[in-house]
């Protein structure tokens, strides 16, 4: 089966669907108690995912990947670590497979989040999509969005990556 990593997989929904699609799939999240959510949904579901403990900032993939996965959660990455860790993402990406990022941008109409916190780091814009300038863009994206989170309404901007290693 093509193997998926679920980057910052939190409470394990998105990777459960990926098991579901067939992938065999890890999840990472620095967080014990959204692993082992994770790990109920998928017994809830049928489906198997490995749960692993890890920071985004020094994270190994345990294995070559078909699917590299991150929503949500790049903007833990500290910006002096960036380069090393998307090449070591990139390196652990099978040829001709696919990254599906999400990250946070600073953008000159939106405000910095109230819940946003001092281990949060914005891209510039179009930084996300420099990771992959040798890679096929599928698709991209930059949008706005509003948020309700911590019951205070707020925007965040944000850029979507999608990439094929050649």
């Amino acid at each position: 089966a093509p193997v998926a990593v679920d980057v910052g997989a939190g409470e394990g929904r998105d990777a459960v669907y990926l098991a579901e699609e067939g992938f065999r799939t890890y999840a990472v999240d620095p967080v014990p108690a959204g692993l082992e959510k994770a790990e109920r949904l998928a017994d809830e579901r049928g489906v198997e995912v490995e749960t692993r403990r890890g920071d985004v900032n020094d994270l190994e993939l345990p294995e070559r990947v078909d699917l590299f996965y991150s929503i949500g959660t790049l903007q833990y990455l500290r910006p002096e670590n960036r380069e090393a860790q998307f090449r070591r993402f990139r390196e652990a990406t099978r040829e001709d497979r696919v990254h599906a990022v999400f990250a946070f941008v600073d953008h000159p109409e939106v405000a910095t989040a109230p819940d946003w916190g001092d281990n949060e780091h914005f891209y510039a814009q179009g930084e996300l999509r420099g990771y992959y300038d040798d890679w096929d863009i599928l698709e991209e994206d930059a949008f706005v969005f509003d948020d309700d989170s911590n019951g205070e309404p707020h925007r965040h901007a944000a850029e979507v990556v999608v990439a094929r290693k050649p």
